[in-house]
């Protein structure tokens, strides 16, 4: 019996990125012929289903051997086993360094293989719904075995969610211990550009920290909102924002600033302090919001919740219940009261300065630090 084969063989690696996406999305050799067929790709390359069907199998299998490299990208700049084209470098070069907002073309061109980089870009990308999912999660076997839950719940294929679970956990694992800003400490060992960066290391503190996440009452926030507050949190609360030589700094949360914190119940257990607030904050209020009588008459309340979040930060599960606490002490409250974001904002301004001209409040600089990031954390968690 004989067999006829068509052999090509060349040193040049041919990466299809439509290919390379239904890869990263799960789909199987079989599903993604099918999506290129519906696509049209026969008809614009004149090719039979067998020739459609034996490409994507060789993308595949080229797409498995370059997995091996993105695990540790720190490789990818002298890896030599894959051969881009001189004029396909260079289109992908552009491309690349506009993404990442490189000012040096030069650079890139020294640094890194670019169509693996553009690969390295998507493989580390992750969906919000998925991530959404696990944020805050201890990301361990236990995690990992109800990511079939997740699949279901989201729509994204079991391999994919596992892919992105695994890169959760790797980075996790690379930065957790080194010195130095968290979201540089991504970009460097990860190559990744700087939005990217930021993403991962939200969720790194995120993991680090349990944040919960999935009660009801948070359901209505998406990872960005999140991802935001974590950026204030970092830049703000960790050891980190004071001194860039501690190690952990990005990771772990200020402890002597946590504990500093206790000082500022002083604004809720000494009645002359509190009511003199109130009267500070209700006189550059009034006039001002159509809201007045509700925030007048729903300050202390507030006031309280607020300190009370402070004062108990050093506890490590009242920082895990941080922002379900937010929402049931300051903006379940408001919204009752029917306060817009702009009368939001418009109350934690004064709320935050009038703190400054009370006499005999002493602990200015940690009212600063706590109430800018509670401040703009409210506003981005408030929608209206």
């Amino acid at each position: 019996m004989s067999v006829e084969l068509d052999v090509f063989v060349g040193n040049t690696t041919i990466m299809d990125k439509e290919v390379y996406q239904l890869w990263l999305n799960g789909y199987t050799v079989n599903d993604a012929v099918k999506v290129r067929i519906e696509g049209g790709v026969m008809e614009e390359c004149e090719a039979s289903a067998e020739v459609l069907l034996s490409d994507t199998m060789d993308q595949y299998r080229t797409f498995q051997m370059c997995e091996r490299l993105l695990h540790h990208p720190a490789k990818l700049a002298n890896q030599l086993l894959f051969q881009i084209p001189p004029d396909r470098q260079a289109m992908l070069i552009e491309r690349y360094a506009l993404a990442c907002q490189f000012n040096s073309l030069d650079l890139v061109i020294i640094q890194f293989q670019t169509f693996i980089c553009i690969s390295l870009f998507r493989y580390y990308a992750f969906d919000d719904s998925f991530v959404r999912e696990v944020l805050g999660k201890k990301l361990s076997k236990g995690t990992k075995k109800d990511l079939d839950d997740v699949s279901i719940k989201t729509g994204i294929t079991l391999k994919s969610c596992r892919r992105q679970f695994d890169n959760f956990k790797r980075v996790f694992k690379v930065v957790e211990e080194l010195k130095g800003p968290l979201v540089e400490n991504i970009r460097q060992h990860f190559l990744l550009p700087d939005q990217l960066a930021r993403d991962y290391a939200a969720i790194v503190f995120f993991a680090n920290h349990r944040f919960e996440t999935g009660k009801k009452k948070l359901q209505y926030l998406t990872f960005q909102d999140f991802a935001f507050c974590a950026g204030q949190l970092i830049n703000n609360w960790t050891v980190g924002a004071v001194d860039n030589m501690m190690e952990d700094m990005d990771v772990d949360l200020d402890k002597e600033f946590l504990q500093d914190l206790k000082d500022l119940k002083i604004l809720i257990t000494d009645k002359d302090l509190l009511d003199q607030h109130k009267n500070l904050v209700c006189t550059a209020l009034r006039g001002k919001t159509n809201v007045f009588n509700e925030m007048e008459a729903n300050f202390k309340n507030l006031s309280r919740g607020l300190v009370n979040i402070a004062a108990k930060l050093i506890n490590a599960k009242d920082v895990r219940d941080f922002f379900i606490d937010l929402v049931e002490k300051f903006i379940e409250p408001c919204r009752s009261d029917k306060l817009t974001s702009i009368d939001v904002n418009l109350y934690l301004t004064h709320y935050t300065n009038s703190a400054h001209i009370l006499d005999t409040f002493k602990h200015h600089a940690v009212w600063t630090r706590y109430m800018g990031v509670i401040k703009s954390c409210i506003l981005r968690m408030y929608h209206d």
